[in-house]
């Protein structure tokens, strides 16, 4: 487990790395760019590239922490990838479980498989799950995530390639959106962002404006119209 800048989180936590592209979000990845930098360096974490790896290790490394914490779950991975056995996956959910100190966040490109595997999985409050939109084509994500018994759902529309004109906000409590950075990076138009803002106000939806990206230079918690989106959903 690590300290993260990413915002709207507090910590990592990585017991599997690696995975494969299944949609236009993946096309810059900053995982596996960060990752391949150290392809066949020995003793790296890396040393592997981004082909996938699961870290036993590392499955009780949340039990050792007793300050809650948000932690994102596999930030350099995907749990719910095809190759991840499903009694991995179970007992990625039982230390999750036994850890309720901590609020851990769960975000996939891969919700169908989540799907499949719901009733098999043990869905404690701290459990956030979530699924990431970047264009209408993938709008379909939402819908299954809503099939899932978690108490929180939320969607990382980052990067955002386009305006989810297509999206549905029911049964989702928290959407992130945020522009494609770095090398290569795709512009979002602003109006885009403004879209979801406004459609997460309709519906009581939090909604919290990560990134915006100036030539591909990130620029965290931008303005949107005078002023910073951080909000982050109610819990009981």
């Amino acid at each position: 487990m690590t300290n993260t800048s990413i915002e709207w989180t507090n910590k990592t936590w990585n017991p599997i790395t690696g995975c494969t592209e299944v949609s236009p979000g993946c096309d810059h990845c900053y995982a596996r760019t960060l990752a391949e930098r150290f392809r066949g360096v020995k003793g790296n974490h890396f040393e592997q590239g981004f082909d996938l790896k699961l870290w036993p290790d590392r499955l009780q490394l949340p039990l050792r922490w007793k300050k809650p914490q948000m932690i994102f779950v596999n930030s350099m991975s995907d749990l719910f990838h095809k190759d991840v056995p499903d009694d991995y996956i179970i007992q990625v959910f039982e230390t999750m479980r036994l850890a309720k100190q901590h609020t851990f966040q769960v975000l996939t490109k891969r919700p169908s498989r989540a799907v499949l595997l719901a009733h098999k999985l043990d869905w404690a409050p701290n459990i956030w799950f979530g699924t990431s939109i970047e264009n209408n084509d993938y709008v379909w994500r939402a819908d299954k995530i809503r099939q899932v018994p978690a108490v929180i759902r939320f969607i990382s529309a980052e990067p955002l390639l386009g305006e989810l004109t297509d999206l549905h906000l029911a049964g989702i409590h928290w959407l992130i959106a945020g522009a494609e950075s770095g090398h290569g990076a795709r512009p979002m138009n602003v109006d885009w962002a403004r879209f979801l803002r406004d459609l997460c106000q309709e519906h009581g939806t939090a909604f919290f404006y990560k990134q915006n990206a100036l030539r591909g230079r990130k620029q965290p918690l931008p303005l949107l119209d005078g002023r910073q989106w951080m909000e982050y959903p109610h819990t009981a």
